[in-house]
């Protein structure tokens, strides 16, 4: 997961889809929940300039919303004074020294600041700078041993148009690198200034740089495997002709949304929540409610790791944190209509800190609309009932990240029956290396002539900080039981169903089982339905491989959330990331694991789920030279939340066909088939 060159570091020339802010008059917050804005980050960095914080080699490489406590949340009333703060991470960049400040926005001050000292046990370094790709690239250039490198391999022609391709350490506890502050460069060729380096890696080349000394601490050169000669671009001009047999599809709402949105208040049929956004963790979701009922306080993934199965120099050691490392909002796409997202559209303004603590604007950074979705019921009656159909429909509340040569999107699916899907997308361009064409390598499948790309993993960690009819919940795995054949079972066609409750931080890890339909239940500790059970949801998983790395391995340690599919919390407003704060070269043991070291109760208290969700990716050669979407994701569905289905009063379509005599219902293809007419 190689990084494009973000050489555009300073306020003047932001990076791609990032555009400076030259106005930030008007700019007020109206609830504590809405996203920063662009005055209130130029105000922190005025603070913190005030403060002596952030001078000329200092950088931010996170600034970040403060958290408020629940208790504030719920004493504040429109109108009433809100207390805006970031955290912020500084770095002093000549030095590699580390603090962390806790910025007022509102009173004008630095309430807190602390030193955090990355060169100590359990290690860990703030967020890549966007201007560290660019230095790093020139580090490696000028590198007298990387240009010898290249002249060995018979490059010394190809160096200037070479892209030197950043990527974190992950964390092998060399003497050399241990509490410093290291990326690695792999390198790939371009034939020119507008060819992609994907399709020619330089294989066994890889160089490690020190980023506060700006020095190469190593390199290693190992083998002589010919760069690939073959193309990888993927655009018109080099695909050709597009084709022409696919029709026009128009997707109209001539009376508009269904939606209604007031700042960052969305309200849509029964639901209703607030969206959010921040440079780490992308969209957040606040406050979703269904019939103004709580089902969670917050929502959003936080964090995804993507470790490689390769035993090689240039890849053994990566397990990319896009969020903890790289800043996957910071990293967000400006998204398009007609391109990204079908519609009538409602887009929302993202803002952002910059490498220098400036504001900087993603246009349009996330998207949201209404979908069709096929069949939300039918029958059909042999009698004068006849048949019924109605048609579902989604709100869809989306953003797009790019990291390197990937791209994910991360979508939130609200439906009409009170069920949310989350489901997160990649696509963009597989990491390859280099092989002998026709050669096989157990790590690594070829999928074009002399690529190979490894076997690695997208293992993403969702945070739901659930709030089913208020924050004191009860927590069971179920399980779908089979009853030997016996007095039981005298047919031997009976099963039925356990649910075990699970009541502390330790009991609460666990892993799914499809064999058994596992399913994970959050009840209400105080509200019942009109059968006298308690209200719940259903954490519904979706198959996923758990992280495939050995459970003594480097990765395992920093990224052991993903050793379980689910992991429950007691709520901890500053337990937010399941790899920890700064997963960067950090040594492991931070995050989940201990956040639940005290393994504390959570049978009717306010806890947090974290689901384990994601993709096991061994990529074949339809994924080049770009990927098709691969999808993973999970439900959060109603059990016994609501009385009945909450969908019955849904009208019929709009496209409906006319209804023949003696029909009471919809019978048209507009109601039961997948298109208009």
């Amino acid at each position: 997961m190689t990084h494009h060159d973000h050489s555009h570091h300073d306020h003047a020339d932001a990076p791609a889809g990032l555009l400076p802010v030259t106005d930030v008059t008007g700019q007020t917050a109206r609830h504590p929940r809405d996203p920063l804005t662009a005055a209130e980050i130029e105000r922190a960095r005025e603070i913190l300039v005030a403060a002596g914080l952030l001078g000329d080699a200092v950088r931010v490489p996170s600034l970040l919303p403060d958290e408020y406590d629940k208790a504030e949340l719920a004493a504040w009333r429109p109108g009433d004074e809100i207390d805006r703060r970031v955290e912020v991470t500084l770095l002093e960049t000549t030095t590699g020294a580390v603090t962390e400040a806790l910025v007022s926005i509102t009173k004008g001050e630095v309430v807190a600041q602390s030193p955090h000292d990355p060169t100590t046990a359990p290690y860990g370094q703030p967020q890549y700078l966007f201007e560290e790709y660019e230095r790093a690239a020139r580090i490696v250039k000028a590198s007298p041993e990387w240009q010898a490198a290249m002249a060995r391999r018979g490059l010394a022609d190809r160096m200037e148009l070479a892209f030197c391709g950043p990527l974190a350490p992950g964390f092998v506890g060399r003497a050399n690198e241990v509490g410093r502050r290291v990326i690695r460069s792999l390198t790939f060729l371009r034939d020119s200034e507008d060819d992609l380096p994907w399709a020619h890696p330089v294989e066994g080349l890889i160089v490690h740089i020190d980023l506060v000394a700006n020095t190469v601490i190593g390199i290693e050169d190992e083998g002589d495997i010919p760069v690939p000669a073959g193309s990888g671009n993927y655009t018109p001009d080099a695909v050709g002709p597009a084709r022409e047999t696919l029709k026009p599809i128009e997707i109209t709402q001539p009376e508009g949304p269904s939606f209604r949105v007031d700042g960052h208040r969305v309200q849509w049929e029964n639901w209703s929540l607030r969206v959010d956004f921040n440079a780490r963790e992308g969209l957040v979701l606040h406050d979703v409610r269904f019939d103004d009922r709580p089902v969670l306080s917050r929502a959003s993934v936080p964090e995804m790791v993507v470790p490689y199965g390769d035993t090689s120099n240039t890849r053994f050691w990566i397990s990319y944190f896009d969020a903890g490392e790289y800043l996957l909002g910071k990293n967000a796409n400006h998204l398009e209509l007609g391109c990204d997202c079908l519609g009538v559209i409602r887009y929302f303004d993202g803002y952002v800190a910059d490498d220098h603590g400036h504001a900087v604007k993603i246009p349009g950074v996330v998207c949201m609309h209404e979908e069709d979705y096929g069949i939300l019921w039918k029958h059909t009656e042999p009698s004068i009932v006849g048949s019924h159909v109605r048609r579902s429909r989604r709100l869809v509340i989306s953003y797009f990240a790019t990291i390197g040569n990937y791209d994910y999107g991360f979508y939130w699916y609200l439906y009409l029956d009170g069920s949310i899907q989350v489901e997160a997308k990649a696509t963009g361009i597989v990491f390859v290396g280099a092989g002998i064409p026709g050669s096989s390598n157990p790590h690594a499948p070829e999928i074009a002539p002399g690529i190979f790309a490894p076997v690695h993993q997208h293992l993403f960690s969702a945070r739901l900080d659930v709030a089913i009819d208020g924050e004191d919940n009860r927590l069971f795995e179920v399980d779908a039981v089979r009853i030997p054949m016996g007095e039981r079972n005298p047919f031997g066609n009976a099963f039925t169903w356990s649910a075990t409750p699970l009541r502390t931080e330790s009991e609460a890890q666990r892993e799914a089982d499809t064999s058994v339909a596992r399913v994970w239940e959050v009840q209400s500790a105080s509200k019942t339905n009109y059968i006298g059970k308690p209200t719940a949801y259903h954490l519904i998983p979706e198959p996923t491989a758990l992280l495939m790395a050995d459970p003594a391995s480097s990765v395992a340690a920093r990224a052991t959330f993903a050793t379980k599919h689910l992991w429950a919390t007691a709520y901890d407003k500053q337990a937010r990331w399941p790899a920890g704060r700064y997963p960067n070269a950090h040594q492991g043991g931070a995050g989940l694991p201990a956040y639940a070291a005290g393994d504390r109760s959570i049978d009717g208290e306010d806890f947090v789920l974290w689901h384990t969700f994601g993709l096991t990716h061994i990529p074949r050669p339809e994924d080049w030279p770009i990927m098709p979407v691969d999808y993973a994701g999970f439900w959060f569905k109603p059990y016994g939340f609501l009385d009945v289905n909450p969908a019955m009063d849904v009208p019929e379509s709009s496209q409906a066909g006319h209804v023949r005599s003696g029909d009471a219902g919809c019978c048209g293809e507009g109601c039961a088939c997948d298109h208009g007419h």
